[in-house]
């Protein structure tokens, strides 16, 4: 990987470990400083997710009629600056659970931005034969985020409070700004084309993200595994705590167990690639997440066999998840001409994550009627049936030759 990549990843991984002090750094602050109510504490949490749903397609065709970098820049550079006036305003007594509501929408709206540039600058910055590699690089930062950066961020707020917490991930975004303006390879700017209506160049990239050989299998995999498995979401705590009988603690341990297991599959998704191919690489991944998802029902019997099953569980999902994310991340990368990468990055973000709330609220809803051990059972079912997508489709026929 050139310079400019190496600039890119060491950017972007000095965020996800300031990302990963957020997350537990401001809700933390909303509860420790402000006594928040768990309403509130919801509202919070879902003002970050919204711009999912209502920023993401509008973005991508911004993206995909400007370069990508500057927009990047920007968007770190806000998130610095939103996050700087909280420590500011609690040293003056003067921070309110409705500037957070502004502060975690202002946050959700730039990451959703930054997050689409992001992926259609990669494809730019590095060859399409090396994205696996790329996406590897970057998943395996991320994982290694999620694995240490919860435990820093308790350590920050112990040591400094919450909001200070919060400095230092304003200061991360500043070093990943800085990186990405330091990446010596000058993006080229967009070849003029004609401006058409908004509404009519979402169309177009929501169009060939449905008729794609290739993207429309991945696209119709994502989202019906992520419908069923918020249906788990929203009933496993709730059916490990109550019916399995295990504590809080030791339900940490447990959803820590997905950490490691992150680490080896971000390490192996390319090796994986190479050696079956992405579309293949792609459903392994899901038939593993399948799998995984089936022991939470399974877990039955004395309760050392019921904690190893559940550990299991956590662990295979989490070598599941990067290697499905970094292969069809990388397909959708290369599949995407580049004045669509926005647009389709947008796209895929909308209809990947607009269907777990229908998820949540299905499975919450379904477990009260026919019982939650049941319901468990029907949504692992469901999330391995997911996978179907990917084996009826080109994915499995050749990655290289399916056309749109």
């Amino acid at each position: 990987m050139d310079a400019g990549f190496r600039r890119f990843w060491l950017g972007e991984t000095v965020t996800f470990f300031g990302g990963a002090v957020r997350s537990l750094a401001l809700p933390l602050t909303a509860v420790l400083l402000l006594d928040a109510t768990p309403a509130q504490m919801g509202v919070l949490v879902m003002l970050q997710n919204l711009p999912t749903l209502f920023v993401s397609l509008f973005a991508g065709v911004w993206i995909d009629r400007a370069r990508r970098r500057p927009i990047m820049v920007g968007g770190s550079l806000v998130r610095a600056a939103l996050l700087s006036t909280i420590p500011l305003l609690a040293m003056t007594d003067q921070l309110r659970i409705e500037y957070l509501y502004v502060v975690s929408a202002g946050l959700g709206v730039a990451t959703v931005i930054s997050a689409i540039a992001a992926r259609a600058y990669l494809a730019w910055l590095v060859p399409p034969e090396r994205l696996v590699r790329a996406n590897s690089r970057l998943e395996l930062s991320g994982s290694a985020a999620h694995l240490v950066g919860p435990g820093l961020g308790g350590a920050l707020v112990s040591a400094l409070t919450a909001p200070v917490a919060l400095a230092v991930d304003a200061v991360a975004h500043l070093f990943g700004a800085a990186c990405l303006a330091s990446i010596p390879r000058s993006e080229e700017p967009p070849a003029p084309r004609e401006r058409r209506p908004v509404f009519t160049e979402i169309r177009e990239g929501l169009r060939l993200v449905l008729h794609h050989a290739i993207l429309r299998p991945i696209v119709l995999c994502g989202a019906s595994h992520n419908f069923a498995s918020q249906m788990i979401v929203a009933l496993s705590v709730l059916y490990i705590t109550r019916v399995l009988d295990i504590s809080p603690w030791v339900l940490g341990l447990i959803i820590g167990a997905a950490g490691p297991g992150a680490l080896i599959g971000s390490a192996i998704a390319p090796r994986l690639s190479d050696r079956w191919g992405m579309g293949r690489a792609l459903l392994f991944s899901q038939v593993l997440t399948g799998f995984a998802r089936v022991l939470i029902p399974l877990a039955a019997g004395p309760k050392p066999v019921v904690i190893a099953t559940l550990v299991a569980s956590e662990f295979l999902l989490g070598i599941a998840r990067p290697i499905f994310n970094v292969n069809q991340i990388s397909l959708r990368q290369r599949s995407a001409p580049g004045h669509l990468q926005g647009r389709v990055n947008a796209s895929f973000s909308f209809l990947l994550w607009g269907v777990p709330p229908l998820g949540a609220a299905f499975g919450g809803w379904l477990g009260g009627v026919i019982g939650m051990r049941t319901c468990l059972w029907i949504a692992s079912a469901g999330v391995m049936a997911a996978s179907l997508f990917v084996v009826f489709s080109d994915l499995i026929r050749g990655d290289e030759e399916a056309t749109p």
